[in-house]
């Protein structure tokens, strides 16, 4: 795989390629003390994680002012998305949510080592955060669709979008989460993963 053509797809610049090079190295740094992502996925690094979250910049809304991206962990989707988005969308403010304080660790030093001054992490549960408005959230491998949804409900409006990267389970649990919310949804092909998808939820509302 050409990464650097791959990145470029993104109608990013090279100096943002070599951001997310430096990215890997960091991560790859700080993953020999602390399990961030497996052993096995490193050398699938950039097909498994990097450009799996950076395909989210295809589906992102114009003139973001808010995103937050729950459970941020190894720093997938949110501090890619934060990467690609201070070269594309400068405006745009990132908060990374993570409830693990070792993790949050790690998050502040990757985001001053890389000068993204666009992101604050919050070292807090979801539930427990405010915000005054939110335009998108985003989320990878960290809950089901009902709980996700019960987050966005709190942090949003009907007004905000979410960008979820789901795996092959997401039929059964979006059969769960209908039964209780309301929303618009568009299905997207996952570029990176066979049985993935990518799902742009709106006006999400519980049922009533």
């Amino acid at each position: 795989m050409d990464t650097e053509k791959e990145v470029a797809a993104y109608n990013v610049s090279r100096e943002t390629f070599l951001k997310l090079c430096e990215f890997s190295n960091i991560l790859t740094e700080w993953n020999q003390k602390m399990n961030l992502v497996s052993k096995n996925s490193i050398s699938d690094l950039w097909p498994r994680h990097i450009l799996d979250s950076l395909q989210l910049i295809k589906y992102m809304p114009q003139n973001v002012q808010t995103l937050v991206d729950i459970g941020s962990g190894a720093g997938f989707p949110g501090v890619i998305l934060a990467i690609a988005l201070q070269e594309l969308q400068p405006q745009a403010k990132l908060y990374l949510i993570e409830s693990i304080h070792k993790k949050t660790v790690y998050l502040n030093d990757v985001c001053y080592r890389l000068g993204l001054h666009n992101v604050k992490v919050i070292n807090e549960r979801v539930e427990n955060t405010v915000f005054k408005s939110v335009d998108v959230i985003t989320a990878r491998a960290v809950a089901a669709l009902n709980v996700l949804f019960s987050y966005a409900h709190t942090l949003g409006n009907e007004n905000t979008q979410m960008l979820l990267l789901k795996g092959k389970t997401y039929e059964q649990e979006e059969a769960e989460a209908q039964k209780y919310w309301q929303y618009s949804k568009i299905c997207y092909a996952n570029a990176y993963s066979d049985d993935g998808v990518i799902m742009q939820i709106s006006r999400l509302r519980k049922r009533r």
